[in-house]
């Protein structure tokens, strides 16, 4: 079945570099810390200036798909914030759910499984969520993560070289420009790094700790895998987006939780090893929810 071939496809090369990570985590010393600031200063800002500066779509379903995804993703904000204050959480550990249930692999999962699910036309949309979702990381991921005043969290956030990346991609786009000198090959090969490194970081740091699934990656894996997505067709309902449109908001929500989650939380704050097992299980238990969420939207 085309769906559960985009899920063993994409997950079963995720878990071979992240089990790499671990066993070299486990054998080797070394500086994690460096691994994570090369690749949060220089990798990831290439993966997203390329992303963003080769991305294909058009004007078609975006506006609904904004509004979709930014009053989806209001709405979790306000749920796991009421959650927190209902159970009595601790702000920080409030703060690393919010991180795990707002930050989605919209990417190298998201991406292929609605490929894999919808087609072409479907791909097209599901690249606007990525935008979207990108911005939300990276824009506004640090600042939050950090801390502080807003003032404090924009002014940290105009310094770090992710939002750069970001607004100089879009540019690139909307202009129509190309970089001379075929810059951009040279972007996308360091692009094209941050991903395996992330996952190998990711083992490394999984390896060195001990490894305990509790409650938080259990409740951080559910409100990724069946909240997000709940809450998305709610909206989608609500706002009556077209049918493909609505597919693609309830199906790019219900991917888990995104391994730069964890790079922002290890650089920034937060509890960067609860972020990591949640990461690891969610992707993992994508096998058992995602089907079951195609399903239910009619997908066959």
């Amino acid at each position: 079945m085309p769906r559960m071939e985009a899920l063993f496809n994409t997950v079963v090369p995720v878990a071979l570099v992240v089990l790499s990570g671990y066993l070299l985590g486990r054998q080797l010393e070394m500086d994690l810390s460096t691994l994570s600031r090369l690749t949060l200063y220089a990798l990831v800002p290439a993966l997203i200036l390329d992303s963003m500066y080769r991305a294909e779509y058009t004007l078609e379903g975006v506006w609904g798909l904004v509004l979709g995804f930014s009053l989806t993703y209001a709405l979790l904000f306000l749920l796991v914030q009421g959650a927190g204050k209902l159970f009595g959480l601790s702000r920080e550990t409030t703060k690393t759910l919010l991180v795990c249930g707002l930050f989605p692999n919209s990417g190298n999962m998201g991406l292929s499984l609605v490929y894999f699910a919808l087609g072409e036309e479907g791909l097209r949309r599901a690249v606007v969520y990525f935008l979207l979702s990108s911005a939300l990381m990276f824009g506004l991921g640090p600042a939050f993560i950090r801390g502080g005043s807003l003032k404090e969290g924009l002014l940290f956030t105009l310094r770090l070289p992710l939002f750069y990346a970001l607004f100089l991609g879009l540019l690139l786009k909307a202009l129509g420009l190309s970089l001379p000198f075929r810059l951009e090959e040279g972007v996308r090969l360091m692009g094209q790094a941050a991903i395996p490194v992330l996952l190998l970081t990711l083992g490394m740091q999984m390896g060195k700790t001990r490894f305990h699934l509790g409650p938080f990656e259990g409740a951080a894996s559910a409100l990724r895998l069946l909240l997000a997505p709940l809450v998305a067709y709610g909206v989608g309902a609500l706002l009556g987006l077209p049918r493909l449109e609505h597919q693609v908001l309830v199906l790019q929500s219900a991917t888990p939780v995104a391994v730069n989650a964890f790079l922002l939380t290890r650089e920034f704050g937060g509890d960067a090893l609860r972020v990591a097992r949640s990461v690891v299980v969610s992707t993992f238990l994508a096998f058992l929810t995602v089907p079951l969420v195609l399903y239910l939207l009619g997908v066959r």
